[in-house]
């Protein structure tokens, strides 16, 4: 029975991965952004939002030429599964992390320029891509206790190769959104590291326990149910400069454009 199972699996693994018979893998990705956006929620003003956009399969030279000249990746290094992976920013992706880490608003213009990336925005990334290892670490801890860790960054496609060009790889692709711009990340991992893991990608696993107190609900229920929430109505703001202010009266009264049809807003 071993024999026919080792058969099996070889045969599998010349044919290669067929990604709708590896729906954990989605939930992996869908992970991958929670956490992508948890770990940067707290360096930036503007909340940044990741969401998945593909997961398809690609061959390793064919998505770093769609990112020349475009886009800085890091190499990383999986130990667990003797193998390495990559992650790009493109370039909108990095100007936008840029200006919302330090704390625009997004009412400037998008850099359009096409320049090589300073160094300042080359170490940004870095530290974004440190981020991104940890991030990737505790999706992937749905199916396997992996260890990824981040070695070097480049921005130059020659030199981002983890393996042969032709070698087939599962390329899953990100938006970036804050501060009203976008950009987009691509996460690439040989197909021979997912391999070994294929039967627990094949099946679904709930990442929530399926337990659950009805005494410990109903009381959370009820004690939402008596929550206090403070509203504040606004009919009308009007500006008024220091001037105006210093020569406010005791009694005077402020005449507002308001009606009884103005909306309020709460």
């Amino acid at each position: 029975m071993s024999d026919h199972a080792d058969i099996r699996d070889m045969l599998l693994d010349a044919a290669g991965l067929t990604l709708e018979r590896l729906p954990m893998l989605n939930v992996i990705y869908d992970r991958l952004a929670t956490f992508c956006a948890d770990a940067l929620r707290h360096m930036t003003a503007s909340q940044p939002y990741f969401s998945l956009s593909s997961v398809e399969n690609s061959r390793i030279g064919d998505i770093l030429d769609s990112y020349e000249a475009n886009a800085i990746v890091g190499v990383f290094h999986a130990p667990t599964w003797d193998s390495h992976l990559l992650v790009g920013f493109d370039r909108d992706f990095v100007f936008t992390m840029i200006e919302a880490l330090l704390g625009s608003d997004g009412s400037e213009p998008p850099v359009e320029e096409e320049r090589s990336f300073s160094n300042v925005e080359v170490r940004v990334a870095r530290a974004i891509f440190e981020l991104i290892g940890k991030a990737l670490r505790s999706a992937f801890g749905l199916v396997a206790d992996v260890q990824i860790r981040f070695e070097r960054s480049e921005t130059r496609m020659d030199f981002a190769v983890i393996g042969r060009r032709s070698n087939p790889a599962v390329v899953s692709k990100y938006l970036l959104q804050a501060i009203n711009r976008g950009g987009e990340m691509f996460v690439a991992i040989p197909q021979s590291a997912l391999t070994p893991m294929r039967r627990s990608l094949s099946s679904l696993v709930s990442s929530e326990s399926n337990g659950r107190d009805p005494n410990w609900a109903r009381q959370i229920h009820d004690e939402v149910q008596r929550t206090e929430v403070v509203l504040r109505g606004v009919i009308e703001e009007r500006g008024f400069t220091l001037d105006d202010v210093a020569r406010f009266k005791v009694g005077q009264t402020l005449l507002l454009q308001a009606t009884p049809r103005t909306p309020i807003r709460l």
